[in-house]
Protein backbone atom coordinates (compact mmCIF):
# COMPACT_ATOMS: atom_id res chain seq x y z
CA UNK A 1 0.00 0.00 0.00
CA UNK A 2 2.79 2.44 0.90
CA UNK A 3 4.44 2.05 -2.50
CA UNK A 4 1.18 2.64 -4.33
CA UNK A 5 0.39 5.77 -2.32
CA UNK A 6 3.90 7.16 -2.83
CA UNK A 7 3.50 6.93 -6.62
CA UNK A 8 0.27 8.90 -6.57
CA UNK A 9 1.65 11.37 -4.05
CA UNK A 10 4.13 12.62 -6.66
CA UNK A 11 1.21 14.15 -8.56
CA UNK A 12 -0.20 15.89 -5.50
CA UNK A 13 0.71 19.40 -4.45
CA UNK A 14 0.48 19.74 -0.68
CA UNK A 15 -2.70 21.58 0.31
CA UNK A 16 -2.06 24.05 3.13
CA UNK A 17 -4.64 25.44 5.53
CA UNK A 18 -7.04 27.56 3.53
CA UNK A 19 -6.73 31.23 4.48
CA UNK A 20 -8.96 33.55 2.42
CA UNK A 21 -7.10 36.65 3.60
CA UNK A 22 -3.72 35.21 2.63
CA UNK A 23 -5.08 34.04 -0.72
CA UNK A 24 -6.52 37.48 -1.46
CA UNK A 25 -3.25 39.15 -0.48
CA UNK A 26 -1.29 36.88 -2.82
CA UNK A 27 -3.68 37.58 -5.70
CA UNK A 28 -3.45 41.33 -5.09
CA UNK A 29 0.36 41.15 -4.93
CA UNK A 30 0.44 39.19 -8.21
CA UNK A 31 -1.83 41.76 -9.87
CA UNK A 32 0.37 44.63 -8.64
CA UNK A 33 3.48 42.91 -10.01
CA UNK A 34 1.77 42.47 -13.38
CA UNK A 35 0.80 46.14 -13.63
CA UNK A 36 4.22 47.33 -12.47
CA UNK A 37 5.89 45.08 -15.05
CA UNK A 38 3.62 46.40 -17.81
CA UNK A 39 4.50 49.98 -16.83
CA UNK A 40 8.22 49.14 -16.78
CA UNK A 41 8.08 47.45 -20.20
CA UNK A 42 6.17 50.40 -21.70
CA UNK A 43 8.75 52.80 -20.23
CA UNK A 44 11.55 50.72 -21.79
CA UNK A 45 9.73 50.71 -25.13
CA UNK A 46 9.41 54.52 -24.87
CA UNK A 47 13.14 54.90 -24.30
CA UNK A 48 13.89 52.68 -27.29
CA UNK A 49 11.41 54.53 -29.51
CA UNK A 50 12.65 57.99 -28.50
CA UNK A 51 16.27 56.92 -28.97
CA UNK A 52 15.57 55.44 -32.38
CA UNK A 53 13.55 58.50 -33.45
CA UNK A 54 16.34 60.90 -32.49
CA UNK A 55 18.90 58.98 -34.55
CA UNK A 56 17.15 57.85 -37.73
CA UNK A 57 13.73 58.10 -39.32
CA UNK A 58 11.90 54.81 -38.83
CA UNK A 59 8.43 54.24 -40.29
CA UNK A 60 5.76 52.67 -38.06
CA UNK A 61 7.78 53.41 -34.93
CA UNK A 62 4.56 53.11 -32.94
CA UNK A 63 4.73 49.32 -33.34
CA UNK A 64 7.46 49.29 -30.69
CA UNK A 65 4.70 49.86 -28.16
CA UNK A 66 2.89 46.70 -29.25
CA UNK A 67 5.68 44.49 -27.87
CA UNK A 68 4.94 45.23 -24.17
CA UNK A 69 1.26 44.57 -24.85
CA UNK A 70 2.02 41.08 -26.17
CA UNK A 71 4.43 40.21 -23.36
CA UNK A 72 2.06 41.51 -20.66
CA UNK A 73 -0.86 39.59 -22.16
CA UNK A 74 1.05 36.31 -22.26
CA UNK A 75 2.74 36.69 -18.88
CA UNK A 76 0.28 38.58 -16.68
CA UNK A 77 -3.18 38.57 -18.25
CA UNK A 78 -5.70 40.94 -19.75
CA UNK A 79 -5.54 43.81 -17.24
CA UNK A 80 -1.78 44.50 -17.44
CA UNK A 81 -1.93 44.03 -21.21
CA UNK A 82 -4.64 46.68 -21.58
CA UNK A 83 -2.62 48.90 -19.25
CA UNK A 84 0.35 48.59 -21.63
CA UNK A 85 -1.91 49.45 -24.58
CA UNK A 86 -3.19 52.64 -22.91
CA UNK A 87 0.24 53.71 -21.67
CA UNK A 88 1.79 52.98 -25.07
CA UNK A 89 -0.74 55.19 -26.88
CA UNK A 90 -0.19 58.01 -24.35
CA UNK A 91 3.61 57.70 -24.51
CA UNK A 92 3.57 57.75 -28.31
CA UNK A 93 1.40 60.86 -28.22
CA UNK A 94 3.49 62.62 -25.55
CA UNK A 95 7.01 61.86 -26.81
CA UNK A 96 6.75 61.21 -30.53
CA UNK A 97 4.01 63.42 -32.02
CA UNK A 98 4.03 67.17 -32.55
CA UNK A 99 3.82 69.23 -30.43
CA UNK A 100 6.06 67.10 -28.25
CA UNK A 101 5.83 66.72 -24.48
CA UNK A 102 2.13 67.47 -24.48
CA UNK A 103 -1.00 65.44 -25.09
CA UNK A 104 -2.26 68.00 -27.60
CA UNK A 105 -2.25 66.74 -31.20
CA UNK A 106 -2.11 69.24 -34.09
CA UNK A 107 -1.98 66.88 -37.07
CA UNK A 108 -5.20 64.89 -37.67
CA UNK A 109 -3.05 62.12 -39.13
CA UNK A 110 -1.40 61.68 -35.75
CA UNK A 111 -4.81 61.38 -34.10
CA UNK A 112 -5.59 58.45 -36.37
CA UNK A 113 -2.14 56.95 -35.67
CA UNK A 114 -2.64 57.18 -31.90
CA UNK A 115 -6.15 55.77 -32.14
CA UNK A 116 -4.98 52.96 -34.38
CA UNK A 117 -2.14 52.16 -31.98
CA UNK A 118 -4.62 51.90 -29.12
CA UNK A 119 -7.01 49.69 -31.12
CA UNK A 120 -4.15 47.42 -32.20
CA UNK A 121 -3.00 47.23 -28.59
CA UNK A 122 -6.46 46.22 -27.39
CA UNK A 123 -6.81 43.54 -30.08
CA UNK A 124 -3.33 42.17 -29.44
CA UNK A 125 -3.92 42.12 -25.69
CA UNK A 126 -7.10 40.12 -26.21
CA UNK A 127 -5.37 37.62 -28.48
CA UNK A 128 -2.40 37.27 -26.12
CA UNK A 129 -4.69 36.77 -23.13
CA UNK A 130 -6.75 34.15 -24.99
CA UNK A 131 -3.58 32.29 -25.98
CA UNK A 132 -2.41 32.34 -22.37
CA UNK A 133 -5.74 31.01 -21.11
CA UNK A 134 -5.77 28.23 -23.70
CA UNK A 135 -2.24 27.20 -22.78
CA UNK A 136 -3.16 27.18 -19.08
CA UNK A 137 -6.32 25.17 -19.77
CA UNK A 138 -4.38 22.66 -21.87
CA UNK A 139 -1.77 22.25 -19.13
CA UNK A 140 -4.53 21.75 -16.55
CA UNK A 141 -6.22 19.09 -18.69
CA UNK A 142 -2.92 17.26 -19.14
CA UNK A 143 -2.28 17.28 -15.40
CA UNK A 144 -5.79 16.07 -14.63
CA UNK A 145 -5.52 13.29 -17.22
CA UNK A 146 -2.21 12.19 -15.69
CA UNK A 147 -3.70 12.12 -12.20
CA UNK A 148 -6.77 10.14 -13.36
CA UNK A 149 -4.63 7.67 -15.25
CA UNK A 150 -2.37 7.10 -12.25
CA UNK A 151 -5.32 6.85 -9.87
CA UNK A 152 -7.15 4.30 -12.03
CA UNK A 153 -4.01 2.17 -12.30
CA UNK A 154 -3.07 2.36 -8.64
CA UNK A 155 -6.54 1.83 -7.20
CA UNK A 156 -6.81 -1.44 -9.13
CA UNK A 157 -3.56 -2.59 -7.51
CA UNK A 158 -4.69 -1.57 -4.01
CA UNK A 159 -5.03 -4.55 -1.73
CA UNK A 160 -7.63 -3.35 0.78
CA UNK A 161 -10.44 -0.87 1.31
CA UNK A 162 -8.33 1.59 3.31
CA UNK A 163 -5.82 1.87 0.46
CA UNK A 164 -8.62 2.41 -2.08
CA UNK A 165 -10.23 5.19 -0.04
CA UNK A 166 -6.87 6.82 0.78
CA UNK A 167 -5.81 6.85 -2.87
CA UNK A 168 -9.16 8.36 -3.82
CA UNK A 169 -8.83 11.26 -1.39
CA UNK A 170 -5.30 11.97 -2.61
CA UNK A 171 -6.40 11.88 -6.25
CA UNK A 172 -9.23 14.33 -5.55
CA UNK A 173 -6.85 16.71 -3.77
CA UNK A 174 -4.47 16.53 -6.73
CA UNK A 175 -7.25 17.15 -9.26
CA UNK A 176 -8.81 20.17 -7.55
CA UNK A 177 -5.91 21.46 -5.42
CA UNK A 178 -8.17 21.69 -2.36
CA UNK A 179 -8.59 19.57 0.79
CA UNK A 180 -10.54 16.37 0.08
CA UNK A 181 -12.14 13.63 2.14
CA UNK A 182 -13.72 10.29 1.36
CA UNK A 183 -16.20 9.05 3.94
CA UNK A 184 -16.92 5.32 3.93
CA UNK A 185 -20.36 4.36 5.23
CA UNK A 186 -21.64 0.92 6.18
CA UNK A 187 -25.27 0.34 7.20
CA UNK A 188 -25.81 4.06 7.67
CA UNK A 189 -22.80 4.61 9.94
CA UNK A 190 -19.44 6.24 9.23
CA UNK A 191 -16.74 3.58 9.43
CA UNK A 192 -13.81 5.39 7.83
CA UNK A 193 -12.74 8.94 6.97
CA UNK A 194 -9.68 9.42 4.77
CA UNK A 195 -8.53 12.97 4.13
CA UNK A 196 -5.93 14.71 1.97
CA UNK A 197 -5.06 18.21 3.14
CA UNK A 198 -5.48 19.87 6.50
CA UNK A 199 -9.26 20.19 6.61
CA UNK A 200 -10.88 17.51 8.79
CA UNK A 201 -14.68 17.19 8.67
CA UNK A 202 -16.46 17.94 11.92
CA UNK A 203 -19.37 15.98 13.35
CA UNK A 204 -21.95 18.24 11.71
CA UNK A 205 -20.20 17.86 8.37
CA UNK A 206 -20.21 14.08 8.69
CA UNK A 207 -23.96 14.30 9.31
CA UNK A 208 -24.24 16.32 6.09
CA UNK A 209 -22.27 13.59 4.29
CA UNK A 210 -24.65 10.94 5.60
CA UNK A 211 -27.61 13.05 4.46
CA UNK A 212 -26.08 13.35 1.02
CA UNK A 213 -25.70 9.59 0.75
CA UNK A 214 -29.17 8.85 2.13
CA UNK A 215 -30.87 11.30 -0.24
CA UNK A 216 -28.59 10.53 -3.18
CA UNK A 217 -28.07 14.23 -3.86
CA UNK A 218 -25.17 16.67 -3.78
CA UNK A 219 -24.92 18.81 -0.64
CA UNK A 220 -23.24 22.19 -1.08
CA UNK A 221 -21.19 23.93 1.58
CA UNK A 222 -22.72 26.97 3.22
CA UNK A 223 -26.26 26.21 2.07
CA UNK A 224 -29.16 25.56 4.44
CA UNK A 225 -29.37 23.39 6.47
CA UNK A 226 -25.57 22.93 6.41
CA UNK A 227 -24.56 26.57 6.70
CA UNK A 228 -21.39 25.81 8.69
CA UNK A 229 -20.14 23.05 6.39
CA UNK A 230 -16.91 23.71 4.49
CA UNK A 231 -17.30 20.70 2.21
CA UNK A 232 -19.33 19.98 -0.89
CA UNK A 233 -20.45 16.34 -0.67
CA UNK A 234 -21.18 13.90 -3.51
CA UNK A 235 -22.76 10.49 -2.77
CA UNK A 236 -21.22 7.34 -4.26
CA UNK A 237 -23.38 4.20 -4.28
CA UNK A 238 -21.40 0.98 -4.02
CA UNK A 239 -22.37 -2.41 -2.58
CA UNK A 240 -25.78 -3.04 -1.05
CA UNK A 241 -24.73 -2.43 2.57
CA UNK A 242 -21.93 0.03 1.82
CA UNK A 243 -21.59 3.54 0.44
CA UNK A 244 -19.12 6.38 0.19
CA UNK A 245 -19.25 10.16 0.12
CA UNK A 246 -16.73 12.42 -1.61
CA UNK A 247 -16.08 15.78 0.03
CA UNK A 248 -14.20 18.78 -1.37
CA UNK A 249 -13.47 21.97 0.62
CA UNK A 250 -13.44 24.72 -2.00
CA UNK A 251 -12.43 28.21 -0.98
CA UNK A 252 -15.37 30.66 -0.87
CA UNK A 253 -15.95 32.11 -4.32
CA UNK A 254 -13.45 29.76 -5.99
CA UNK A 255 -15.62 26.72 -6.71
CA UNK A 256 -15.04 25.46 -10.29
CA UNK A 257 -17.88 25.83 -12.76
CA UNK A 258 -18.41 22.09 -13.26
CA UNK A 259 -16.55 19.95 -10.70
CA UNK A 260 -19.16 17.21 -11.19
CA UNK A 261 -17.46 15.88 -14.32
CA UNK A 262 -14.23 14.90 -12.58
CA UNK A 263 -16.00 13.92 -9.35
CA UNK A 264 -18.28 11.55 -11.29
CA UNK A 265 -15.28 9.91 -12.95
CA UNK A 266 -13.48 9.41 -9.64
CA UNK A 267 -16.71 8.29 -7.99
CA UNK A 268 -17.33 5.66 -10.68
CA UNK A 269 -13.82 4.24 -10.30
CA UNK A 270 -14.19 4.28 -6.51
CA UNK A 271 -17.53 2.47 -6.69
CA UNK A 272 -16.13 -0.23 -8.94
CA UNK A 273 -13.05 -0.69 -6.77
CA UNK A 274 -15.09 -0.92 -3.57
CA UNK A 275 -17.56 -3.33 -5.16
CA UNK A 276 -14.69 -5.52 -6.37
CA UNK A 277 -13.11 -5.43 -2.91
CA UNK A 278 -16.44 -6.26 -1.27
CA UNK A 279 -16.97 -9.20 -3.64
CA UNK A 280 -13.43 -10.46 -3.03
CA UNK A 281 -13.79 -10.27 0.76
CA UNK A 282 -17.17 -12.01 0.61
CA UNK A 283 -15.72 -14.75 -1.59
CA UNK A 284 -12.73 -15.29 0.70
CA UNK A 285 -15.02 -15.45 3.72
CA UNK A 286 -17.02 -18.38 2.33
CA UNK A 287 -16.19 -21.69 4.01
CA UNK A 288 -14.23 -24.10 1.87
CA UNK A 289 -16.11 -27.13 0.61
Amino acid sequence: MAGVEEKLQRDITPVPDSDPLLGSALLEASAVVGYLASCAMTALATVVAVGADSGVTIPNLSLVFVVPVIIAGLAFGLGPSLCSAVLGALAYNFFLTEPRYTLVVDDPANIWAIGLLFVVGVIVSGVAYTSRRRASDAALLRRQATVLQGYSRDVVAAGNTKAIVSLTSQALAALFQVPAVVVLVTEGKVVSVEKAGDEKPQEAELEAALSSLAAGTVVRAGIYPDLASRFDFWPVATAADQGAVIGLAFNPGERPLAPETLVDIVGSVLALALYHQHFRVSRDARPAR
